[in-house]
């Protein structure tokens, strides 16, 4: 199939969502870490300048590190409604945040070590109530690309090769389920078509999780694995797209993406599910508002979020 360039959001039933105030910019305050609840609300971390130091690899606003402890402001949309949220004191350095219900939110840190001369390892992800205080700490495994929460409030992670192959138990099944607690309570248990060697990106629809991973041994690709976490039933499926960075799902149809890494261009990709496989309908490259760098793409029933630059756009399966 040809690529075409699509240069309007509305020609792919798409819209933007938010973007950073300029008010908010000239304050020096930074965008970071950002996440879409189950019920279609958009979270995003904001962060004062005057706490961060640049990376210059990777690029775009994965770059940026805070010092701790920190103050951040947690700016959650929904619709036209925005509520703001200082949180104080924060001592950790997050790669994720996910919301919880109750307006919870949980940051994680996507790397840990083992602590010296003890079987456990280090906390790296804090359950914060709604109110910005601390109510938990515990360790959600090591190297995670993937991090997403479900209706019910479960975080669901998925692995890359150092966490796989790093020691940790629940990170070298490649996926797993974990309560606010920090108790894994959902593992894969041999029900994979393969070995994971990276995970790539999640969804949810209503109840159902969906994990994308790569595996590099026999049988090779890249797997869609959706869970019923009230059931327990696991299905896997070759994805019809190779590495997605974005993956929403509605019913038997799928929307793809794969960035064009620090451009303002994506290549997306529709399929359809047949009852026996995902098959690709279409492809078309996008110009979008921003840059497209890491951790760029989340799903949530039926809608495929971007953040491009400083602006989230939304588009429907």
């Amino acid at each position: 199939m040809n690529l075409r360039p699509v240069r309007d959001l509305s020609d792919v039933a798409g819209h933007h969502v938010w973007r950073l105030p300029a008010a908010d910019a000239v304050r020096g305050l930074r965008a970071l870490w950002w996440s879409v609840g189950p019920a279609g609300e958009l979270a995003v971390m904001l962060v004062h300048r005057r706490y961060l130091t640049r990376s210059r690899c990777p690029g775009g606003w994965v770059g940026w590190r805070p010092e701790v402890p920190f103050t951040g402001e947690l700016v959650t949309t929904t619709g036209q409604e925005e509520r703001r949220l200082l949180v104080k004191n924060i001592r950790m350095w997050p790669t994720h945040l996910a919301l919880l219900p109750e307006s919870r939110f949980v940051l994680v840190n996507g790397r840990t070590r083992r602590m010296q001369a003890e079987e456990s390892w280090r906390p790296n992800a804090v359950v914060f109530s709604s109110s910005g205080t601390p109510e938990a700490e515990f360790c959600v495994g090591d190297d995670i690309p993937v991090l997403v929460t479900d209706a019910h409030g479960s975080i669901w992670t998925a692995y890359g090769d150092e966490g796989i192959y790093g020691g940790h138990p629940e990170s070298g099944d490649g996926l797993a389920g974990w309560n606010t607690q920090g108790r894994a309570v959902w593992a894969p248990e041999g029900r994979l078509p393969g070995h994971l060697l990276e995970g790539c990106t999640a969804s949810t629809e209503n109840d159902q999780v969906w994990l994308v991973w790569y595996g590099a041994v026999s049988p090779s690709g890249t797997y869609l694995t959706r869970i019923t976490p009230t059931t327990g039933e696991v299905s896997s499926f070759v994805s019809p797209v190779a590495l997605p960075d974005g993956f929403a799902v509605r019913g038997n149809r799928a929307i793809f993406t794969r960035r064009d890494h620090c451009k303002r261009t994506i290549e997306l990709i529709r399929a359809v599910f047949d009852d026996a496989a995902w098959t690709v309908t279409s492809r078309c490259r996008l110009r979008v508002p921003g840059r497209i760098v890491l951790r760029c793409g989340q799903g949530r029933d039926g809608f495929l979020w971007l953040r491009t630059g400083n602006t989230w756009v939304r588009i429907a399966a």
